[in-house]
């Protein structure tokens, strides 16, 4: 039996058909990615799953999991918010933002309120330091320049 449907294990292969045979293992970040856009976090037996699915040791699994911090390895809100925490974002008023999204929501770093609708999680670098303070939403939506009004909007947008 398949922990994941027939929809994310073709995602999968299309994903490990961009590399050799031999190399199917190249594809675990998207495989990853794919499982966790369907579970909505990577329970061990989920990333056990796609080391057996890829024939890989699933320590191995493991390790890419736990190095990158867009895989989440406990159960998130359905609205994650990542807040850059780096230098140049801080510069720009990271600290204010995350100020203000910590009292806004009730938690801290790393906490998912209470609804279960936001986690907030600190992230590294994101690529965008010209554009700060940024956030990252879900994974995949990036929001710059942001201002504790513009926060709230963003939250009020996503209750």
């Amino acid at each position: 039996m398949s922990l994941l449907s027939p929809e994310a294990l073709v995602r999968i292969d299309r994903e490990m058909a961009k590399y050799p045979p031999d190399q199917r293992q190249s594809a675990v970040m998207s495989a990853l990615r794919i499982a966790q856009q369907e579970k909505g976090w990577l329970a061990p037996e989920v990333i056990e799953f796609v080391a057996h699915y890829l024939g890989m040791p699933a320590i191995a699994v493991y390790e890419v999991a736990t190095f990158y911090n867009m895989y989440d390895l406990k159960p998130v809100g359905r609205h994650k918010i990542t807040l850059c925490t780096n230098l140049s974002c801080t510069l720009q008023g990271a600290d204010r933002i995350a100020a203000h999204l910590k009292a806004r929501l009730g938690v801290d770093f790393g906490e998912t309120t209470a609804d279960g609708r936001y986690t907030l999680k600190a992230g590294e670098c994101m690529g965008a330091c010209g554009d700060g303070p940024l956030c990252l939403h879900n994974n995949h939506e990036m929001h710059e320049r942001l201002t504790p009004d513009k926060v709230d909007e963003l939250l009020d947008k996503w209750t």
